[in-house]
């Protein structure tokens, strides 16, 4: 299917959300920070990314910018997954770069649906 990057520093999420990427048939590379992330995109070239927004290091809409910035990195689709639900965090990530924003806790079959679409009208 599509090698997705999942960058949260929550282990449990991370746990979670590998579990059923890789269900779905995804290959999943993960990161527990937005400067990890950052270097792992540029490095892999993932298919879609799944971003948290709350991160020490690197936040969420650092990642967003830097992957803008780059070329390697700029058409990758993000998929945003937070626990920040207010409407001004979506606009603000949207306005970042971010295609998809998802609030949790998450469904799987919710997430690989967002997911599924997400990749489709990337390509």
């Amino acid at each position: 299917m599509a090698r997705v990057l999942v960058i949260d520093d929550e282990p449990d999420v991370r746990w979670m959300l590998r579990l059923s990427l890789e269900q779905a048939g995804h290959e999943v590379l993960v990161a527990d920070d937005g400067l990890r992330g950052v270097a792992m995109a540029q490095r892999q070239r993932p298919d879609a990314i799944v971003l948290d927004l709350m991160m020490p290091v690197l936040d969420g809409y650092g990642v967003l910018e830097a992957l803008g910035r780059d070329d390697r990195t700029r058409d990758v689709p993000v998929l945003v997954l937070t626990a920040r639900a207010l409407p001004e965090d979506e606009t603000q990530a949207t306005e970042a770069g971010a295609r998809r924003f998802l609030t949790k806790p998450i469904e799987p079959a919710v997430l690989n649906a967002a997911l599924a679409g997400l990749l489709a009208g990337s390509r």
